[in-house]
């Protein structure tokens, strides 16, 4: 597996949608945030109907001797003022061996305690309090073809959700969350484009809120993303990308032109409330000419036209 390959996309997922241009927290469009993968605490999602439970199945191939490592990645908000700024959180579930699995699943539990900066007695604490569980277990559907579940549960008590406003939550949930997968002596099917023998097997497993494709090099199987946001097996980074946006619907040429035109004091903000918006400014105000230009456009998958074809 393509280590450095796969935590490139897997750190795009994680912070797509976290910051909009243009990147300012006082913009309208980052007061409300719409964040990819988020699950809420059980007690908010039933009562307002929201996600708390975010499940992955997929198909992997290989004997009983298989070993599959999960990891699950998220964004824990940090209140600030008039702003939520992310911590990125990480849950390893390691050596889980497919036999053993067959037999009883695993349970990893979890919990990134509440952090209470030096402040005035009385005052809310900066970042609260989440909890939860990564169920993970296997099924085999035939020989030598396995189904994986994995289940990621927030189980963060929540008083009084019904009234608990939906900023209040978003600080005990577990926002960008996604999953990678990795197989050691075995290989995953894709469920975009899974052959023939597996089609009805890889058509019964049951994914929600994400969508599981293969990721590395083109035509490995040994690493899949469980990803909130739709994407292709194999997805990449555009090497034209001088770095992340935080923004896929956009443009990164647009963009780029856009920050350069902000004025003093938008661009003040964007330095003084998020440091990853700083770090957004900071790289765009540096980008030589040259680095400017390769935004411009790409032509790839080129063919030669025969004569006489339209």
């Amino acid at each position: 597996m393509n280590l450095n390959l796969v935590k490139k996309i897997a750190d795009a997922v994680l912070y797509e949608g976290y910051l909009l241009y243009p990147y300012r927290p006082s913009a309208i469009k980052n007061r409300r945030r719409f964040n990819f993968g988020v699950v809420h605490p059980r007690d908010y999602g039933l009562a307002h109907d929201e996600l708390f439970c975010m499940q992955t199945e997929c198909l992997a191939t290989g004997n009983r001797r298989m070993a599959l490592d999960a990891r699950v990645r998220f964004l824990h908000m940090t209140a600030r003022e008039g702003w939520q700024e992310a911590v990125e959180r990480e849950v390893d579930a390691p050596d889980l061996n497919v036999a053993d699995l067959l037999a009883s699943p695993r349970q990893v539990n979890f919990a990134f305690p509440l952090k209470q900066e030096e402040k005035g007695a009385g005052e809310r604490p900066e970042q609260e309090t989440i909890s939860g569980s990564i169920d993970i277990n296997a099924h085999q559907l035939a020989e030598q073809v396995f189904k994986i579940t994995v289940r990621i549960l927030n189980l963060t008590p929540l008083a009084e959700a019904p009234s608990v406003s939906r900023d209040e939550a978003l600080t005990r949930s577990m926002v960008s969350t996604h999953a990678i997968l990795a197989a050691r002596g075995g290989e995953f099917v894709s469920l975009l484009d899974p052959a023939e023998p597996w089609r009805e097997m890889a058509g019964s497993c049951s994914n929600i809120g994400t969508y599981p494709v293969l990721v590395g090099a083109e035509g490995e199987r040994d690493a899949m993303l469980s990803s909130p946001i739709i994407l292709y097996d194999y997805p990449q980074i555009a090497p034209e990308s001088a770095g992340d946006l935080f923004d896929g619907t956009e443009i990164d040429e647009m963009l780029t032109l856009r920050i350069l035109t902000l004025t003093d004091e938008e661009k003040r903000e964007m330095r003084a409330r998020d440091e990853r918006a700083r770090r957004i400014l900071e790289r765009t105000e540096s980008l030589p000419a040259e680095q400017l230009m390769k935004l411009h456009g790409a032509a790839r998958c080129l063919r030669q036209v025969e004569d006489g074809a339209r």
